[in-house]
């Protein structure tokens, strides 16, 4: 991420902050513009353009994006205004605030990354369900009734919107990563963080606790614990967090050993 990607994020995320009426509509709104933004390249070459004057920036959103709210469309214009590393940057940008946006409105009790990640698990566990979402060939209407028939009814409208929108415009990236970032982007605006935990069984709840809370104290923050019964992994426990992957394991301390006796 370039140094002027790195500001304009800090930007967007005290802007979004300070905002008022950021509600669910708001947030799809923003969303929906950065799937819009992202189908024509000469849009994003527009809005990315460094000679552009910021009031000209502001008419062309104006022109295209005239029914969004006024707090959504006040976030987009400060957004585009700002200068960027990249129009993928930009494109990042705006679909991660839309995404906070999104969070923010979900009442007290309802954990969005938690159904982000259950909505992984099950496209990960079907090879046909996954090959449909992840095709780059299928149509992005036929994507978002897949999300819609798989999430209804057993999902919040902040799950079902979010991940509407990531099989809609993945930008390169694969579902297991859609989500991901996604569940981490939700986590990070309630100020936690996302974890996952493989286990060959089922973890008690004291042993939960106790994973969050050592989580806790190694990078000050409280994190939400996606559990992933693996037997594969025989015992101990394989924790991930973003890129980190803290692997204790007795699957990964056999492979180690026959390396050693290998070597």
């Amino acid at each position: 991420m370039g140094s002027a990607t790195r500001s304009a994020l800090e930007s967007a995320r005290s802007a979004l902050a300070g905002a008022q009426g950021i509600d669910l509509a708001a947030g799809e709104q923003l969303l929906l513009a950065a799937r819009t933004i992202g189908s024509s390249p000469q849009l994003v070459s527009a809005l990315t353009d460094s000679s552009a004057t910021r009031e000209a920036k502001a008419e062309l959103i104006g022109s295209i994006f005239g029914g969004l709210s006024t707090s959504a469309r006040a976030l987009l214009e400060g957004m585009v205004a700002d200068r960027w590393s990249s129009g993928d940057d930009l494109l990042a940008g705006i679909e991660e605030i839309g995404i906070r946006a999104v969070a923010a409105s979900a009442p007290a009790g309802v954990s969005v990354e938690s159904e982000l990640f259950a909505f992984g698990r099950a496209v990960a566990s079907d090879a046909e369900l996954e090959l449909a979402i992840g095709s780059k060939r299928g149509d992005a209407a036929g994507k978002l009734s897949l999300v819609q028939g798989l999430l209804g009814g057993s999902a919040s409208p902040q799950t079902v919107a979010i991940a509407g929108h990531l099989v809609q415009q993945p930008r390169g990236r694969r579902i297991g990563a859609l989500v991901r970032e996604g569940a981490e982007l939700v986590a990070d605006a309630a100020g936690k963080g996302v974890a996952t935990v493989t286990v060959a069984r089922a973890l008690t709840d004291a042993q939960r606790e106790a994973i969050a809370a050592s989580l806790q104290r190694r990078y000050g923050r409280a994190f939400t614990i996606n559990q992933v019964v693996d037997p594969a992994v025989i015992g101990g426990v394989r924790v991930q967090v973003g890129d980190e992957v803290i692997d204790g394991s007795v699957a990964a301390r056999l492979t180690e050993l026959k390396l050693r006796l290998a070597g």
